[in-house]
């Protein structure tokens, strides 16, 4: 029996609309990637004057408020609809290349001024991104309720593919200013924002359903809560170093109070171990995404940017294939399989010399990270639908939300301390107080820097002239090439997903395998 035209019509009509959020995904990509290759700029970072787990935290500013507003749209997005949060994101997007474009104008002049626009443009970048999240995936959700997980794999080849579109971009225009390149936002934001405007959105599952707003935060619940309070916690410290750390505990927990006041709910067990899962996944694929440049520009001859390009192309062919993979493997299986490729290519790739080899060791890697997420977002859609919009984006923004307060600092804090280990053998007094600066995020994350400019002096002062330069080309030699090594030390979070992944298979095999629960199926 052929479609009737009204079915072609809403077919067409839904495909429009996936196509306008898949490249509203595709703008986030433009905007992390045109700013972690800014922060990866030896130049960009000398002139701002930061250290590697600075560089994090500037790299985390643009994640960490992503999961803030995904978060909060998702609470209110039902009542404000998709088209003002699709008007907000656009906003924030555009924004950002407003105040990148003015900071690069005047970094020379006033290079403390440009610190400021670059680190909070961050932030408001952050939130329009975490808002493109907030509406396309309950969106894409709700139109495709039949085969969740490889659609949501499909758009979020939109990720990958923006990444690899703005790479080569950035790549390409390396002659050009910096404020040209982040400019470049603005391409696709205009675009999604024109189709969208005036499209007809659907109403979500979960409301239509008429399952309760109450219902769904008690899917969240009292345990999900208690992650964000802590992240959040963690966050406030940051921002106000010097304020009251026990208000902001305090803080945390009354938000984590009220919750569970209002739910009288703990939360779906389940729920809460995918929300575990989810920060070192994130801290996997974001984190490395957003280190990878940086870290491997010392073992190339090329512009490291090539290497995230790269496995970037892979993952946004292979996730337009999800399905018939899913189908084959299941999305438990999947995932394992993930985690094993993701340990051997990290691993791989904190050791791997030369080109072939490089891009073997990226291949390996970039197999393992392509369905992490996606397939993450379809099983908590598939398990928690009556969480509608919030346990579906929840699981976004406490990932994002951990990577940017944890998962970037503590890989550059790997970094400075590889960087130590690295310069050991070429001073024996590396040891000593006065080589190294004490230091910390949130003061949880605790790491040493050398100092530089003390290890040069030891050097001048403690040997042979006839011996400085070589031993100082080493030293030079083994510190630029210390980061790569960390990537070793990172392979740990995707071992611990594969942990959990398999106790997660054991527990739907005791109760005879995995199955997507359905609203109407519960009905």
């Amino acid at each position: 029996m052929s479609d009737t035209p009204d079915s072609q019509a809403e077919s067409k009509a839904n495909m429009f609309l996936f196509w306008g959020c898949f490249i509203a995904l595709i703008t986030t990509a433009f905007g992390f990637i045109t700013r972690m290759f800014l922060l990866d700029d030896p130049e960009i970072v000398g002139t701002l004057g930061l250290d590697p787990a600075q560089v994090g935290a500037y790299k985390g500013i643009q994640v960490w408020p992503f999961a803030l507003s995904i978060i909060i749209f998702s609470l209110i997005i039902d009542k404000v609809g998709y088209k003002f949060s699709m008007i907000f994101a656009f906003s924030c997007q555009f924004i950002w290349a407003v105040m990148g474009v003015f900071a690069l104008s005047t970094i020379d002049s006033d290079p403390e001024r440009a610190k400021l626009l670059i680190y909070w443009g961050g932030l408001v970048l952050a939130l329009g991104n975490g808002t493109v999240e907030a509406f396309i995936n309950p969106v894409v959700a709700t139109m495709f309720d039949k085969d969740k997980t490889k659609w949501l794999n499909i758009l979020h080849a939109g990720w990958p593919g923006g990444l690899v579109v703005s790479g080569i971009l950035t790549i390409a225009m390396s002659g050009f200013d910096w404020n040209i390149k982040l400019a470049t936002i603005a391409i696709p934001a205009i675009i999604y924002f024109l189709m969208l405007l005036k499209v007809q959105f659907p109403e979500q599952e979960r409301v239509a359903a008429g399952v309760s707003y109450k219902d769904m935060l008690s899917e969240f619940g009292i345990m999900g809560a208690a992650v964000v309070g802590f992240l959040v916690t963690l966050q406030l410290m940051d921002f106000f170093p010097d304020g009251n750390k026990m208000l902001f505990v305090g803080i945390g927990v009354a938000m984590v109070v009220a919750f569970g006041a209002y739910t009288k709910s703990l939360g779906r067990p389940l729920m809460f171990v995918l929300i575990l899962i989810m920060m070192p996944l994130a801290t996997t694929e974001i984190g490395t995404d957003g280190w990878i440049s940086g870290i491997m520009a010392n073992a190339v001859t090329f512009d490291a940017g090539w290497i995230l390009v790269y496995t970037s192309f892979i993952m946004m062919v292979l996730r337009f294939f999800a399905g018939p993979i899913v189908h084959q493997l299941s999305a438990l299986g999947l995932l394992m399989v993930s985690c094993v490729l993701a340990i051997g290519g990290l691993w791989c790739l904190s050791f791997a010399e030369g080109v072939a080899i490089i891009f073997a060791a990226a291949t390996l890697y970039a197999l393992g990270k392509t369905f992490f997420w996606p397939t993450m977002l379809g099983i908590v859609s598939e398990q928690t639908p009556r969480g509608g919009a919030l346990t579906l984006n929840a699981i976004s923004g406490i990932g994002m939300l951990a990577v940017g307060t944890l998962g970037f600092p503590y890989i550059g804090a790997l970094q400075a301390d590889k960087e130590i280990q690295a310069v050991k053998p070429y001073i024996a007094s590396v040891q000593e107080s006065d080589l190294l600066k004490e230091k910390s995020i949130y003061e949880i994350i605790k790491y040493q820097t050398l100092d530089m400019d003390k290890v040069n002096e030891l050097v001048i002062d403690e040997t042979p002239a006839d011996q400085r330069d070589v031993l100082k080309a080493d030293i030079d030699k083994a510190s630029a090439g210390s980061g790569q090594k960390a990537l070793a030390s990172m392979a740990v979070f995707p071992l611990i997903m594969l942990i959990c992944y398999i106790v997660i298979w054991f527990y739907f095999k005791s109760r005879g395998g995995y199955k997507p629960v359905t609203l109407g199926d519960e009905a």
